[in-house]
C-alpha cells in the first residue's frame, strides 16, 4: 500500500509509453495527476514538464446565463489563468471544430475576444446554424465534450506542448457522456496516441469509466495496430483501502467489472468495511436485477433469502444515496456490517460467483 505521491512515482517509472489507469470515482485520480505534476516539476527546475487535462482544466470554464437580461447573451466564460496569455492567441476556432467534428455537434460556436490584450479569448458563444444571433446553452455532456476538444486543440499548439513535451496527463475526460460519445472519446485518445507515437512524449490516462478503459485496452492489445502498441502500453487498477492506495498492473487477464466489485468487497469484508462499500454492493445487485430482467433490488434480496429484505433495502438506500465517495471514510457500525455481510454472503451462495 502506498501514498498518492508514491503511486505517482510508480506510474512515472513505468517503461511503457502509454499508461492507462482505472479507478472508482474519488479514489484519488485528480490528486494523482497533481502529484505527478509536482514530481515532474521538481525534476525540471520547478517548470512544467508536461500538459494536463483534469478537473482543474474544466474549472477554467464557467457558464454565464445572463439572467439579468432574460438569457439574451448566454456564454461560456473562460477564467483567467496562465493559459490565457500563453495559448489562446494561437488557438483558432477551426482547430477546435476539427477536434469536435468526430462528435457531430448540432451547435456552432464562436470565440469572443477580450479587450485585455493579455487575455485574448474571453468567452465562447454557442448558437444553432439556423439562428446565429441567438445564443444557447449546451448540455453538461456537450460542454464536457467541447472543453475536451478545446484542450485537444491546445495540445497541438507549438510553443506549449513542445516546451512541456514529457507527457500528456488526461484525467477522466468522459463523465456525463453517453455510450456513443464514450467511443468517440476513445477515438480521439487513440488518435492522440498515434500522433505522438514517434515522440518521447508519454500518454497517461486515468478514468472511472470501465467502458472507456475496456475499449482502450482492446484497441492497444488486440486491435489492428496492437503489434505496435501492445508492447508500449501498460494498464493498471488503482485501488483504495482506507487511506492507502495500491497500483496493480493488468497483464492478459480478462477484466469483468462485476467480478472486480466482488473481489473489492471480499477484501474489504476481511479487513475493514466503510459505508461507501454499500454503493459497490448496490451496483452488483443492480447488475443482477438487470440481467434477470427485473426492476427492483428487493427481488434479488428475496431470491437470496435475506431475513429482513425491507430493512436491508432501507439501509442500502440510506448508505448508497449519500455522498459517500469522499476522502473521509466512515467505518460501518455493527448493524450496517451485519446487513452488509448477510447480503454479500448469501449473494455468493445463491449465484455461485467465483473470483
Amino acid at each position: 500500500m502506498s501514498t498518492v505521491s508514491e503511486i505517482a512515482q510508480q506510474l512515472k517509472d513505468v517503461d511503457q509509453y502509454i499508461r492507462c489507469v482505472y479507478a472508482f470515482n474519488a479514489t484519488g485520480k485528480t490528486r494523482l495527476s497533481v502529484a505527478y505534476k509536482d514530481i515532474t516539476k521538481a525534476e525540471n527546475n520547478n517548470n512544467h514538464a508536461g500538459v494536463y487535462y483534469n478537473a482543474y482544466s474544466e474549472d477554467l470554464f464557467d457558464w454565464d446565463n445572463d439572467e439579468d437580461n432574460s438569457n439574451e447573451n448566454i456564454k461560456l466564460d473562460i477564467k483567467r489563468s496562465s493559459l490565457n496569455k500563453k495559448l489562446y492567441s494561437l488557438l483558432t476556432e477551426e482547430s477546435v471544430r476539427e477536434e469536435l467534428s468526430v462528435f457531430n455537434p448540432i451547435y456552432k460556436f464562436r470565440f469572443n475576444p477580450s479587450e485585455d490584450p493579455e487575455i485574448y479569448i474571453e468567452s465562447i458563444t454557442f448558437f444553432l446554424e439556423s439562428d446565429e444571433t441567438s445564443s444557447i446553452k449546451i448540455s453538461s455532456g456537450e460542454t464536457r465534450i467541447f472543453i475536451w476538444c478545446f484542450f485537444l486543440a491546445l495540445f497541438k499548439i507549438e510553443g506549449w506542448a513542445d516546451e512541456q513535451d514529457a507527457h500528456f496527463f488526461i484525467d477522466d475526460p468522459v463523465s456525463s457522456l453517453d455510450d456513443n460519445n464514450i467511443f468517440h472519446t476513445a477515438d480521439t485518445i487513440v488518435k492522440l496516441v498515434e500522433d505522438n507515437f514517434n515522440t518521447d512524449r508519454k500518454i497517461i490516462l486515468t478514468t472511472h469509466h470501465i467502458g472507456l478503459f475496456s475499449v482502450l485496452y482492446d484497441r492497444f492489445n488486440y486491435g489492428e495496430k496492437s503489434k505496435r502498441y501492445e508492447p508500449n502500453s501498460a494498464f493498471f487498477m488503482l485501488k483504495k483501502q482506507g487511506k492507502e492506495l495500491e497500483l496493480r498492473q493488468f497483464k492478459k487477464e480478462v477484466f469483468l467489472y462485476h467480478l472486480h466489485l466482488l473481489q473489492v468487497l471480499d477484501e474489504a469484508k476481511n479487513s475493514q468495511l466503510y459505508t461507501y462499500h454499500f454503493v459497490l454492493l448496490r451496483q452488483i445487485l443492480e447488475n443482477i436485477v438487470s440481467f434477470l430482467g427485473k426492476s427492483q433490488i428487493k427481488f434479488v434480496l428475496e431470491e437470496i433469502k435475506v431475513d429482513k429484505p425491507e430493512e436491508a433495502i432501507n439501509i442500502l438506500n440510506s448508505m448508497s444515496h449519500k455522498k459517500v465517495f469522499v476522502p473521509q471514510f466512515k467505518e460501518m457500525n455493527e448493524k450496517e456490517m451485519e446487513v452488509f455481510n448477510e447480503i454479500f454472503e448469501k449473494l455468493l451462495i445463491k449465484y455461485n460467483f467465483r473470483f
